[in-house]
């Protein structure tokens, strides 16, 4: 089925172009002229994004964003203002607007911010919902799966420092839910009904950093037509979460020092100070302190960053919880797909645990999804899941095969078992990038110090 977007506009020609350009990009449309029309649409069917104006006759952009948030705080509402609204914008996002763009706006850029909330959407919606409290206090706490001890610890420290202003540093491999954590943290506050922005630093340029972050004037730069507000602007007396915080130059890094330390930034071309009260939760999949032995990352910075550290462990080191998240995800897709899968074997099982998942939680999803789509009968068997997934281990989560004979003791057998999947994954990710060490590193999550130091120690460093 696909996506359905609600756009509110009083300008017919724009609501025909706005549904032309959306139902292009393969969303069904629905197009209102005013804001009472959007109010009632709301109350018949269920949307997957919002896309409004602000300034319509009867009923005005600003009264169909509290009204959709109250009503459902998971759908996404995009405002659309024109040049002169910009900071009855800021005000809207943060009543809880998903974005907003200016217009004139670029047609590209409305398309990413579209997909993002839908995205986003489908995200909070396949949440699991009607659980009974005591089962889901079992199965894990703030959209996180998981009875493990390592799980259980993320868990203490996540309700204990939610409701207070201290940064927080999230680290953790790709895949493992750590923006999850990000929005448990901002959920669970006393900041919950204020602006919560993300920003994924890998995901910007580095020369547009800077304006994303702090914004810019008109006439900063080629092409700013307009003052647009950056990410801390918004997040004023809300949240700000820079995802993948050790992308960023260190050049960026001062000038974020300086914003955090001081709560204050100019914007790019602009001479006045903005003054700001944000809290701050940062993220990485990297290793910080090498990155700071390495000088990539400075020092301050980190320890400005890392007054809260929170670990999330890779889905290898909580093996014990793969069966409570396999059951949810095959839940999830079964209804998502329709499909008649109403379980997994024990073998099934014992062969997802069975494998290091370098990708985690996100590998486990696509794995399961993709053995949902071709499974012939109502069991997932261990037959039906993907050859890379490894044979059967006998009755236990690591294969025999990976344990040498003759070794009895069993810290020796994990540190083998640990080298040779650092081996294996290493070796995988070196022709994944054909050779090349500082992709390599990144997409590894360590530094390139670090990985130089692994290849020599596996034999695979050129003379």
């Amino acid at each position: 089925m696909k996506d359905h977007i609600l756009v509110a506009d009083d300008e017919s020609n724009l609501r025909k172009v706005l549904g032309a350009l959306l139902r292009k990009q393969g969303y069904t449309v629905t197009a209102v002229p005013d804001g009472r029309a959007a109010l009632e649409a709301l109350s018949n069917m269920d949307y997957s994004a919002v896309l409004t104006d602000l300034r319509m006759p009867h009923v005005d952009g600003m009264t169909v964003l509290k009204e959709a948030v109250a009503r459902d705080p998971g759908l996404p509402v995009i405002v659309l203002t024109a040049h002169g609204t910009v900071d009855t914008a800021v005000e809207a996002v943060k009543l809880g607007a998903f974005d907003f763009i200016t217009k004139p706006y670029d047609n590209a850029e409305l398309a990413k911010v579209v997909a993002k909330a839908v995205s986003t959407r489908t995200l909070s919606r396949a949440e699991p919902s009607g659980v009974p409290e005591a089962e889901a206090r079992a199965q894990g706490r703030f959209g996180l799966i998981g009875t493990s001890a390592a799980m259980q610890s993320v868990f203490d420290i996540v309700a204990k420092v939610a409701a207070t202003p201290s940064t927080v540093l999230i680290s953790g491999e790709s895949g493992t839910g750590k923006e999850l954590i990000a929005r448990a943290l901002h959920t669970h506050s006393d900041r919950a009904q204020r602006a919560y922005i993300r920003v994924n630093c890998a995901a910007i340029p580095e020369t547009l950093i800077e304006s994303e972050l702090f914004g810019y004037e008109k006439g900063a730069f080629t092409g700013a037509h307009t003052a647009k507000p950056g990410r801390f602007e918004l997040a004023d007396g809300g949240t700000l979460f820079l995802d993948e915080i050790g992308e960023i130059s260190t050049e960026m890094q001062v000038k974020l020092l300086r914003a955090i330390q001081e709560s204050e930034f100019e914007r790019v071309g602009g001479i006045k100070t903005q003054q700001v009260e944000v809290r701050l939760i940062a993220a990485t999949n990297r290793d910080l302190q090498a990155e700071v032995a390495a000088g990539a990352f400075r020092e301050d910075l980190y320890y400005r960053l890392n007054v809260v550290p929170i670990r999330l462990p890779p889905l290898r080191e909580r093996a014990e919880d793969i069966p409570l998240l396999a059951g949810h995800i095959l839940d999830k897709y079964a209804r998502k797909l329709d499909r008649p899968v109403t379980g997994i074997t024990p073998a099934a099982l014992r062969r997802l645990q069975g494998y290091h998942w370098p990708g985690n939680i996100r590998e486990l999803e696509n794995v399961l999804e993709r053995t949902l789509l071709f499974c012939e009968s109502d069991r997932i068997e261990a037959e039906d899941l993907p050859d890379e997934i490894g044979p059967t281990p006998e009755g236990g989560l690591t294969p025999k095969a990976m344990v040498p004979p003759g070794v009895t003791r069993l810290k020796e057998a994990v540190k083998l078992t640990t080298r040779r999947i650092e081996q294996e994954m290493i070796e995988r990710a070196l022709a994944e990038t054909g050779g090349n060490v500082t992709h390599t590193a990144r997409q590894l999550g360590i530094s390139r110090k670090s990985l130089q130091t692994k290849m020599k120690e596996f034999g695979l460093r050129e003379d």
